[in-house]
């Protein structure tokens, strides 16, 4: 007697698929971080478009230690002054921006340099619940398979630092005639200022909220110094 074959229903079909899927994602995510932790990135989503629409690319990869490190000091008064503290997010600065973006006026947000740069190199940019939960995601893998020193050198090499412009040795090169490795404090801060809008910032000249934006972190520099709040970079 013959005993019959069982199949699969559907459903269960479809399970397992969803299954396969999510470990090849994982397994891909993993292994393209460890990668990444020993090599310069060498493209991004974001470069990408900016290629197709013309812009060009214009990058040049500098190991943290031929930065001058004001510049990290800088991007962390800037952007994060928590982040040799936190562990990839910062929740008082997420509920910070929250409340202001309910009170109306320039909308804030609440992104850490490693969310950042979770964005900058995996994914593309905007918005939505699947991007977010993908960022929080790739900022957990780079938190504890690169380290701060990697993510702080990772940032400052992938960051649009003006049209077509990435990383800070090319935006001091466009703004500055000269690397990055010399940099002075206001200088620093001026790349600082552009980070969050350099499509629409330029360090040369600045005016408006990017000029006050770059003198009060220019003015935190010493602060980031002094307060050690770098102290995860040396």
């Amino acid at each position: 007697m013959v005993a019959a074959v069982r199949t699969r229903s559907p459903v269960r079909r479809l399970l397992g698929w969803l299954v396969k899927l999510v470990l090849g994602f994982v397994a891909l995510s993993v292994a393209m971080t460890v990668v990444y932790r020993f090599v310069p990135v060498p493209i991004t989503w974001t470069m990408l478009g900016d290629v197709f629409t013309g812009h060009g690319v214009t990058k040049s990869w500098r190991p943290l230690s031929r930065i001058d490190p004001d510049m990290a000091r800088a991007v962390i008064a800037g952007e994060d002054s928590g982040f040799c503290s936190h562990s990839g997010f910062d929740f008082d600065a997420i509920a910070d921006a929250a409340k202001r973006n309910a009170r109306g006026g320039r909308i804030r947000g609440g992104s850490t340099i490693s969310q950042q740069t979770a964005k900058n190199v995996f994914l593309w940019q905007g918005g939505g619940y699947v991007r977010k939960a993908l960022e929080a995601w790739f900022t957990l893998l780079i938190e504890n398979i690169w380290g701060k020193r990697r993510i702080m050198e990772v940032y400052l090499n992938v960051a649009e630092t003006g049209i077509g412009t990435y990383g800070v040795e090319a935006g001091a090169r466009r703004y500055f005639k000269h690397g990055a490795d010399v940099l002075s404090p206001s200088e620093a801060a001026r790349i600082a200022a552009v980070l969050p809008l350099p499509k629409k910032r330029a360090a040369i000249a600045p005016h408006g909220f990017t000029r006050r934006h770059g003198n009060t972190i220019a003015a935190r520099v010493g602060v980031v110094r002094r307060q050690e709040l770098d102290a995860c970079l040396r």
